[in-house]
This record gives C-alpha cells, structure tokens and sequence, in this order.
C-alpha cells in the first residue's frame, strides 16, 4: 500500500510558477471585489448593519427545558440535510435502474428511461417541481395514507419518524417535497450511470459471455463494479448540488433553510444579514463536502492503481 501511494505521488506534476501567480491574482482580485462591495453599502447605501440578532434565530433559550434549543435558522438547515439524505438516496435508486434501462439492447426500456430523462431535463426546475408537487400532494399521499401517519402512527415511532422526516403536522409536505427533488435529480443520475457502463470496454461483456454468463450476470458481478468506481466522483458532485438545489422546494411552503431565512428577513427586515449569512452557511457546507469527497476520490486512485 506504501509504494502504491509513492507510485502515485510521484505522478503528480508540480505547480508551476506560472499557475501558482494565477491563483494568488485571482484570489487578491477576490478579495479587492469584496471590499468594495461593503465600500459601496456603506458609502452609497449609508447601510449599518446590525448582526447581533443573528444568534437568537439560530438557538432559542427554552424556559421549560431550561436549556438551548433550535430556532429556525438551524431547524431549516436540519431540514436541508433531510432534504439533500432522502432525495439523494431515493434519486440514486431510480437513476441506476433508468441508467441501466439506458443501456438496455431492448427498445421498450430504453424508450422509457430516455422519455423520463428528456421529460425532466428539458422542463425548468420550478415547472418541475410544481407540477409534480400538486400531482403528488393530490393523488399519491392520500393513496398511501401518509396524511393519517401523524394520527395512526405511535408515540415511539412519531418520534424516530420526527427525527428523520421532521414535525409530523408537515409528514405530507415534506415527503411530497423528497418524491420532486429525487425525481429531478434522478434524471441526472440517469446520465451518470449510463456514460459510467458505456465507458467500460465492450471487451469486458464478450468476455463474461464468453464465460457463459448471462447478460444480467456480466452486467451484475463485471460491468456495474468497474462502473461504480467512475460514477463515484460526478455523484459526488451531484449530492452538492443537490443541497443547493433542495432551496427549490421552498417555493412549495417547505421549511427548508432558504424559506425560514426568507421569514426571518420579512420578520426583522435584515435583508442583507440573513442572506449574507444563508449564502455562507451553503459555501460551507458545499465547500467542506467538495474537500471531502475530493480527499475520498483521491484514495480511490489509490486503491485503484
């Protein structure tokens, strides 16, 4: 494992001088926009700005518990995170069944997963999300009951379904909201999956049949293996940006981290302050995701070579 990671550190060509001045232009240029951006609030606009009541939006004192709890801020930011996890798993399900559908020597599956695929991408996300919001909200909720889950379901598991989902008096908004997200981004994934098994060399299938494989064994335990590990970076990609995307839902009355900043400005109006922090609070995030997932695709280099 040592020589491997020598092997592949060795490969890496230094920066050179030329590239390190770029980078140090356009991070100077960066920060001269920056300043003045705030010379122009405050000598144009007259802006003061007034932080100080950020803190209280983001934790609350509770006189009852006698200790700190969320406030809105933070609630709609842990909605974010439930947003992003269950879309994006839901969304990774049905776009390796389309993306294999995509590559199917049938007519019939590949006709659906390019119809699904060209019905999402060729449609504005806020279209998207409306249409299939009211057509969920209308006909698949009441189908399976989820609007009497907050009713019939236990206090143990109101409370575990809390935790993953959010207040139960929002179960129905909040699923519908998951369905529409992993809907649009499965499209995607769609793609990603399918250039993943097409990347692999048709070599790889003749010789699985050659074995005597069927084409679900070579597809199963020869293609998809090689394909996971190219697919890997770009869904890596796609989970950050669905977090931004995720915002989206908030034109559906979700109480999302965009919708409750939205509320907050309209309640203090601090417009400036709350965006300037929500647009921080998404840099993070996207940012520290980006840094992690690049350290991770990096070990996989490693284990690959």
């Amino acid at each position: 494992m040592t020589a491997r990671r020598k092997t592949v550190r060795r490969k890496q060509k230094p920066v050179s001088a030329l590239a390190r001045a770029i980078d140090v232009t356009v991070i100077i240029s960066a920060i001269a926009l920056i300043a003045y951006l705030v010379h122009r609030i405050d000598t144009v606009m007259v802006y003061e700005w007034h932080w100080a009541f950020l803190p209280e939006y983001i934790l609350r004192w509770d006189e009852e518990q006698q200790a700190y709890a969320p406030n809105l801020l933070l609630n709609g930011l842990a909605m974010t995170f439930r947003l992003a996890l269950w879309s994006m798993l839901i969304a990774s399900i049905i776009g390796v069944v389309m993306g294999i559908m995509r590559t199917a020597s049938g007519l019939f599956p590949r006709m659906i997963s390019r119809l699904f695929v060209e019905l999402v991408r060729n449609m504005p996300p806020v279209v998207f999300i409306f249409v299939f919001y009211f057509f969920i909200s209308s006909q698949l909720v009441p189908l399976f009951g989820i609007d009497e889950l907050s009713v019939k379901a236990s206090p143990r598991t109101l409370a575990i379904l809390e935790i993953l989902l959010g207040p139960k008096e929002l179960f129905s908004n909040i699923i519908s909201g998951i369905i529409c997200l992993a809907l649009f981004e499965a499209a995607y994934i769609t793609e990603i999956v399918r250039a993943g098994i097409k990347s692999i060399d048709r070599g790889q299938f003749e010789a699985g049949q050659s074995l005597g494989l069927s084409s679900i064994q070579v597809l199963r335990w020869v293609v998809l293996p090689q394909a996971i590990q190219r697919v890997i970076p770009p869904l890596a990609g796609q989970f950050i940006t669905l977090i931004k995307d995720s915002s989206i839902v908030s034109l559906i009355s979700i109480q999302e981290l965009t919708f409750l900043a939205q509320e907050v400005a309209y309640s203090t109006q601090y417009v400036f302050e709350i965006w300037l922090f929500v647009a921080a609070v998404y840099f993070c995030i996207c940012y520290a995701l980006a840094l992690i997932f690049g350290f991770l695709e990096r070990r996989l280099a490693v284990f690959r070579t």
